[in-house]
């Protein structure tokens, strides 16, 4: 009898093309060097579909460099080249600033060019390696006349815009964007076209920091949340409705966060206001109920302080009116008084020194008289008796003794009236003084009462006050307390929400997980055909990560076992998208995967595998360029899988064809 199939046992390799598929929807068919715009060529690379080999050979595996065991394969442009096309295809830099630095020197005017097929449109593709800015994306153009032309720069935005609309798809483009209005297709250029520096160590590690490349979201590091997400998408294993389910679940979750941490700093408010109004209250003595009766005690207590601050004695009004009006009658009688008081101490020097100028004149007064009752000769000092009686040849004016005696008198009586003005002034000032001090008197005693009846005023409304914030306090407090219940119900309802919301999440992970199981079928195969029989291969998604194992009896998780597990994921996902599976091309960059401590038998059974899926149609499905210092198996090392041969010496073997 025919031996059954083993339905459970191990299965082939097995890729069914999508249908209608021709070729590559996308892949490079050509990448040109100019040492300037329609000069000399320096590199002219023809690439195909299918494998694509570049190789740097060691000194012992070239037969052209007889004698030079020791050179090695190193420095000789296997990277600049994986740069190139990567700089072609959309990427912002093709070196690190140092190498563009050198290229640029060497290369003033150098540009490099690239056809690039979409769908079976050549798109023409220019950029700078030099000082010059112009950069140009022509779909249905020709290489070599827009490289020797001098047309308007066009930038790479065509090119990329097509290859969103006609292989990420808008939709699809729409989970991944990294930008409001960034395009999709950098984020899947970074994956598809790993850094070498990466060295295959994780599946969601792309770009290396010091690579100096650029991609528009974080391409290697700890946070793996925006490639995860954005290789599923890639991978059509999510969903427009899941990411808003994640989107809602993340929403929710900073709710819940946001209101649990509210609801922690009111508990304390609500504790510390509670513990201040209880001693303020005069409760803190007291056996008191748990809330919400405590409430109660302490809202009756606020009240009835109230009540009791209500019944302190007021000072009326009209009391309070007729104090200030007799104090302020009582200090304007004072002022008066003052004022008087300074008028007369101000007027008594006056009058003295009035009374003392008449006391000065009254000698004079005296004597003027005496000498005109007894004149003499005011010019011969000779008395007038004998002038006249003798005659006199001098004077004839005579004194008038009648004026003199009356300014004299006059004289007398103004310092008599002066003397009692003064003595006047004096007793008035004395009254006055005694007036001054009653008055002061009065006004502090109206001042005494004013103060005490504003006291007995500002102490009721001090205590009346001080009751009333005591009761609003106990009313916001409740307000706290309503406050606080509606956050807790509003916490519960969205844990409740979030929780249901993380359920439909669960299911769209148990659902999308079918799409990872679908590629374990691809990865499994890979893995048995790498590296055994007896291996096993899988690829889980499970707790936000992506989770790759390979079986040798025993999970393996030695760096060449992991960069192996990279190497057949990057290659399932190839033969997904040769299905039509996945919404990126079935292309892939791989620099020297041998770097990342690949052993010999499997490099030679990764270019065996990737020559045998070449056959799944009449010509590749997929582009596979890959560079190596290893040497290929002696049938690969030949046309049409070979493309490209550089050496690290002399300078004219290397990939810019002489040393920077």
């Amino acid at each position: 009898m025919p031996q059954q199939p083993d339905l459970l046992g191990p299965q082939p390799l097995t890729v069914t093309p999508a249908a209608g598929l021709a070729g590559p929807r996308l892949w490079i068919r050509r990448l040109v060097i100019w040492k300037e715009p329609g000069g000399e060529k320096v590199r002219d690379v023809t690439l195909r579909p299918g494998l694509n080999i570049i190789w740097s050979p060691d000194g012992s595996d070239d037969a052209t460099l007889a004698g030079q065991e020791n050179a090695i394969g190193h420095g000789s442009g296997k990277t600049l080249f994986c740069r190139l096309i990567r700089y072609c295809l959309g990427e912002d830099r093709f070196a690190t600033e140092t190498q563009r630095d050198r290229i640029g020197t060497a290369f003033l005017n150098g540009i490099v060019g690239a056809e690039v097929m979409v769908d079976g449109t050549c798109w023409a593709i220019v950029r700078p390696l030099g000082v010059r800015r112009r950069h140009m994306a022509v779909a249905n153009g020709n290489l070599d006349e827009i490289a020797a032309g001098e047309g308007t720069s066009t930038g790479l935005e065509p090119f990329i815009e097509a290859v969103d609309q006609n292989i990420i798809t808008p939709a699809l483009a729409e989970l991944v964007r990294p930008r409001t209005d960034g395009p999709a297709w950098p984020v899947a250029l970074a994956w598809l076209t790993r850094d070498q520096e990466c060295r295959f160590d994780d599946v969601l590690d792309w770009r290396s920091p010091t690579s100096d490349s650029d991609s528009p979201i974080p391409a290697s590091g700890r946070e793996k949340g925006p490639r995860l997400e954005a290789l599923r998408a890639f991978l059509m294993a999510i969903t427009p409705e899941e990411q808003a389910t994640r989107a809602q679940v993340t929403s929710l979750d900073e709710q819940r966060r946001t209101l649990d941490q509210e609801i922690g700093h009111r508990r304390w408010e609500i504790d510390r206001t509670q513990t201040r109004l209880v001693s303020a209250l005069g409760l803190a003595d007291q056996s008191l109920p748990e809330m919400p009766l405590l409430f109660d005690v302490m809202r009756k207590t606020a009240g009835e302080r109230v009540a009791a601050a209500t019944k302190l004695p007021a000072g009326g009004s009209a009391e309070l009116v007729t104090a200030r009006e007799e104090y302020e009658a009582a200090r304007a009688e004072w002022v008066r008084l003052d004022g008087e008081r300074i008028r007369i101490e101000a007027s008594i020097p006056l009058e003295a020194r009035v009374l003392s100028e008449i006391r000065g004149e009254l000698p004079g007064l005296s004597f003027t008289k005496v000498e005109a009752e007894s004149p003499v000769c005011p010019i011969c000092e000779v008395p007038i008796d004998r002038a006249l009686a003798e005659g006199c040849s001098l004077s004839h004016k005579l004194p008038d003794a009648a004026a003199c005696r009356q300014r004299w008198a006059q004289r007398q009586t103004d310092f008599e009236q002066q003397t009692q003005k003064l003595q006047a002034l004096g007793q008035e000032r004395t009254d006055v003084l005694q007036q001054v001090a009653l008055a002061r008197q009065t006004v502090e005693q109206f001042s005494s009462r004013l103060a005490a009846i504003e006291r007995a005023r500002d102490a009721r409304e001090a205590t009346w006050y001080s009751a009333r914030r005591l009761q609003d306090d106990v009313e916001r407090m409740a307000d706290l307390i309503n406050a606080q219940d509606a956050a807790t119900r509003r916490l519960r309802e969205l844990a409740t929400k979030l929780e249901r919301e993380r359920d439909r999440l669960g299911a769209f992970w148990d659902k999308q997980a079918r799409v990872f199981g679908r590629m374990s079928e691809k990865f499994d195969p890979i893995v048995r055909r790498l590296v055994g029989h007896n291996a096993k291969g899988r690829i889980v998604l499970s707790g936000g990560r992506i989770e790759l194992s390979v079986d040798m009896g025993g999970d393996r998780t030695t760096a060449a076992i992991d960069s192996l597990k990279v190497l057949a994921f990057d290659l399932a996902a190839l033969c997904l998208s040769i299905e039509g599976a996945t919404r990126v091309p079935a292309f892939l960059l791989h620099d020297s995967p041998r770097e990342a401590d690949l052993g010999l038998s499997i490099y030679h059974q990764l270019f065996h595998m990737v020559r045998e899926l070449e056959k799944q149609a009449e010509q590749p499905l997929f582009q596979y360029i890959v560079t190596t210092t290893t040497r290929p198996s002696d049938d690969l090392t030949r046309e049409p899988w070979l493309v490209l041969t550089v050496r690290g010496s002399p300078g004219h073997e290397r990939l810019l064809g002489c040393d920077l």
